[in-house]
């Protein structure tokens, strides 16, 4: 048996679907699945465009990497695409439970990793200690820096965000269950609305997981609901993401803050949550609780992994005065597959429970 395993062979499949090969990683407890090979061409003159192409035409391949069987309902994926950006070494299209993000930072910083460990951006100069990843995401141009030896990274990976921006606070909704409920909104490649835990009656460091799901769902439908979202640059940025509950010490302190992001449908992150630590810092920014190049450090309430921002210089988005925020954490490969599907199989789409 031992020398019959021994030859790897793809287990039988659909031929007129191939295997999706993919490389399993995560950042701070967060699973990024890369798809190396399997998925049809991507067409669109921008990266935008391939996204919605991949929305309308080749949905199944999202359906087939996340949900179950093959993966579950807080999976995450990452689609490399051509980029139409001179300066970009890469392009990506993020898949979630619901569909397709606009920004992720803990797969940026993953995917910093395997653009230099796959051979998708130069070899740095030898002594380099850090190479840097131009990775355009649908929000845009965003450079990765990879701690790097001998041309391998090691693990640590910043980023440099897009204009991080606020687009409200101090926003008045009525939550049902929770009545009215004071939250801020505010962009880091994705629009996130802002809440202490405490203000729906919860402690983020140890309410049960569907406590803070359902609190922060309902907080998410009701900004839905009552505030229209808006981006300068694109319509296709303009929708809210999801919601981000906060032990509300958002005053400078060394000491971590911990939030925690659920997303898309229900979708719980892991991770402290890479753009929305950018889109936090940005908040803090603007609030004047924090200044230029003043780190902190942000704890997720479910692995309690840490990633630090700051904000690094002031930007424009738009007319609104924003900052480019640097995000920095770990990312770790956790295995490789190659996903199949067979032709008789009643569940070759995935399924998600409720």
């Amino acid at each position: 048996m031992d020398s019959a395993l021994a030859v790897l062979r793809p287990p039988p499949h659909d031929p007129g679907t191939p295997a999706l090969s993919v490389v399993d990683m995560h950042t701070g407890g967060e699973p990024l699945r890369i798809v190396l090979a399997g998925c049809p061409e991507v067409v669109g003159p921008t990266l935008l465009a391939k996204r919605r192409y991949m929305r309308q035409h080749l949905d199944h391949v999202r359906r087939r990497l996340i949900f179950e069987p093959r993966g579950h309902r807080d999976m995450y994926g990452a689609v490399l695409v051509q980029s139409e950006l001179p300066d970009a070494h890469l392009g990506v299209l993020f898949l979630h439970n619901e569909g397709y993000s606009s920004m992720c930072g803990h797969a940026v910083l993953a995917l910093g990793r395997f653009a230099l460990d796959f051979g998708l951006v130069p070899v740095p100069l030898a002594g380099s200690r850090e190479a840097r990843v131009n990775i355009h995401c649908p929000c845009g141009l965003v450079a990765a820096f990879v701690a790097c030896e001998d041309g391998r990274s090691r693990g640590p990976v910043r980023f440099h965000s897009v204009p991080a921006f606020v687009l409200a606070t101090d926003l008045m909704v009525d939550v049902p269950g929770h009545g009215k409920v004071v939250v801020d909104i505010a962009y880091g490649g994705a629009f996130y609305a802002f809440v202490s835990a405490e203000k729906l009656g919860l402690d983020i460091c140890s309410a049960k997981t569907r406590d803070v799901v359902d609190a922060a769902s309902a907080v998410t439908e009701a900004v839905k609901a009552q505030f229209k979202i808006n981006h300068p640059d694109s319509e296709d940025l303009a929708f809210l993401y999801g919601t981000i509950l906060t032990d509300g010490k958002d005053a400078y302190t060394k000491e971590p803050t911990t939030n925690i992001c659920v997303f898309a449908d229900e979708q719980v992150d892991r991770s402290p949550t890479g753009s929305g630590v950018t889109a936090r810092i940005a908040l803090q920014y603007h609030k004047g609780l924090l200044e230029l190049n003043q780190t902190r450090a942000f704890k997720s309430s479910t692995t309690a992994s840490v990633f630090t921002g700051k904000a690094v210089r002031e930007a424009k988005c738009g007319d609104f005065k924003a900052v480019i925020v640097e995000v920095s954490g770990q990312a770790h490969y956790t295995g490789t597959a190659s996903l199949t599907v067979e032709d008789d199989d009643p569940l070759k789409d995935g399924f998600l429970l409720k």
